[in-house]
């Protein structure tokens, strides 16, 4: 199985690569994200004169990145449908799951790496000033942990559907009800803020970038991609039928 999935992922970051597009996903996420850190208005670094990167850049980073997730996820499958390449692709010799797993795993890479070009904050903060970087590393785990969930959602998403668009849409909704129900977890009382707490993404992603690694976060965000991996292959297994 383990060559099936190193097959089917090298597949996908050659397609990757060879097109402008994760590129400029790349550049203009960084570049957002460094604007956003430096001179907006609620999160600039210069007024807070001070080498941190929790109040600037990790501040309500989810809301970039339930746009950055979907905008990678929507065409997993719903290219492959549209173009009736998924039959072609379903008669390989290959596992259902390994594709699914493969596809993935190549997705969750590309996020990976526009989250990784962002790496010139915290080294250009940590020249300016002495930073803590346990709560840096915290932050970009739990981001890359959140994306992974989304991820999951958004190719099972993208399996269900044969409109890169209509995926987009329907993964960024299911991330914006995510966050919504972070904020409104304060709002809820004493008996259903707890469970919005616990059920929202956020709240997992923010307690490791706090540097708290607890197995229930792990265990939550792994529940997550395994429910929707599982989800998407058999939506995927069930193509091989009709």
């Amino acid at each position: 199985m383990l060559r099936e999935v190193g097959s089917i992922y090298r597949k996908e970051m050659r397609a990757y690569f060879t097109s402008p597009i994760p590129y400029i996903f790349m550049a203009l996420f960084a570049g957002i994200m460094a604007w956003r850190f430096f001179f907006d208005d609620d999160t600039a670094f210069f007024v807070f004169d001070k080498a941190d990167m929790a109040r600037g850049f990790f501040y309500r980073l989810e809301r970039w990145l339930i746009v950055l997730v979907p905008a990678v996820s929507m065409g997993q499958w719903s290219t492959e449908v549209d173009r009736g390449t998924i039959e072609t692709l379903l008669t390989l010799p290959i596992r259902t799951s390994s594709l699914v797993l493969g596809k993935f795993l190549a997705a969750w890479t590309l996020v990976g790496i526009c989250l990784l070009a962002t790496a010139t904050i915290p080294i250009s903060v940590s020249s300016i000033g002495d930073m803590d970087w346990g709560p840096v590393l915290g932050g970009y785990a739990g981001a890359f942990l959140f994306c992974g969930a989304l991820l999951a959602v958004g190719v099972w998403i993208s399996a269900r559907s044969r409109h890169q668009i209509v995926s987009f849409v329907l993964t960024l909704v299911v991330g914006m009800v995510f966050v919504a129900m972070y904020e409104l977890a304060e709002k809820a009382g004493s008996t259903f803020g707890p469970i919005l707490e616990q059920l929202s993404l956020v709240s997992h992603y923010q307690a490791i970038g706090r540097g708290v690694l607890d197995l229930r976060d792990l265990a939550y965000f792994g529940s997550m991609i395994a429910l929707f991996l599982y989800l998407n292959a058999q939506s995927v297994e069930n193509r091989r039928y009709r």
